[in-house]
């Protein structure tokens, strides 16, 4: 299982970069499109909807975000719009969804359908956009990556302790400190041997701000695994062996990428 993670993760990235790199902006968009239809479609099964239905919400979501995504006047700095999107999307992750996994909400229809566009819509819009920053955009999404790879090892190794039991059983706060090893030697790699990120990372706003990707990270998967929970499945989909659904693949991006975009949008 472990090598099938790996293999199909080593694949997804390799194109992953490929595209964000040599793909024009438009280019880039459209390539982004695939990946947010087949999230939305699993996301429509998870709110309970049948197959023809969960396609439907899926395209809906899809044109929405397309259109969203045509929104200004092509400046990120002054598509109001958009920065009011990311303010939303982390309104709810701050405010809503602890409440919602405290609670064990149980959501399911039109409700969650439409709690969908906040969690899916603002993060494919930060990817859309922030291409045009494209290494900016590695660094961040690397606190991301590092932190589910290190706690998806330090779990399997060390777990004993259970983070949260009755959302997500095989979580544990072994493999959370596992991640925050893992993201703070990776935060040290960059402050002391990349110059060019040392304006950007400059300790301690830098340090903050990977912790606070990081619990955003956390924060994600745990609300995709109790929507997977109250649906009485595993995985979101099959689409990625070694990995499940797309869903599976981006619940931590979820949660972080539209306060990166609101970062580099007030920082710079």
């Amino acid at each position: 299982m472990f090598a099938t993670r790996v293999i199909t993760a080593v694949l997804a990235l390799a194109l992953f970069l490929a595209a964000l790199f040599l793909l024009s902006p438009a280019g880039w968009m459209v390539c982004l499109v695939p990946a947010l239809l087949l999230g939305a479609r699993e996301w429509g099964a998870l709110a309970g909807y049948e197959r023809g239905a969960a396609w439907v919400y899926a395209v809906v979501t899809t044109a929405a975000a397309v259109a969203l995504a045509w929104v200004g006047d092509g400046n990120f700095e002054t598509r109001a719009v958009h920065v009011g999107v990311y303010a939303f999307a982390m309104a709810f992750w701050l405010l809503a969804a602890p409440l919602w996994l405290k609670g064990h909400w149980r959501v399911r229809g039109i409700p969650l359908a439409l709690v969908g566009w906040v969690v899916l819509i603002p993060m494919w819009l930060a990817l859309v956009q922030l291409q045009a920053i494209a290494g900016v955009l590695l660094v961040f999404m690397g606190v991301i990556w590092i932190a589910d790879t290190t706690a998806y090892l330090a779990g399997r190794q060390w777990g004993r302790h259970k983070l949260a039991p009755t959302i997500s059983p095989g979580k544990t706060w072994e493999g959370v400190a596992g991640a925050a090893a893992g993201v703070a030697l990776y935060y040290l790699v960059l402050q002391f041997l990349v110059d060019d990120w040392r304006p950007v990372l400059d300790a301690p706003a830098g340090a903050f701000a990977f912790a606070a990707l990081l619990a955003l990270s956390i924060e994600g998967d745990l609300f995709e695994s109790w929507l997977k929970r109250q649906a009485g499945v595993k995985d979101s989909g099959r689409l990625l062996p070694g990995h499940g659904g797309v869903l599976d693949r981006i619940d931590g991006l979820t949660a972080t990428l539209p306060a990166v975009a609101l970062l580099i949008h007030y920082v710079g």
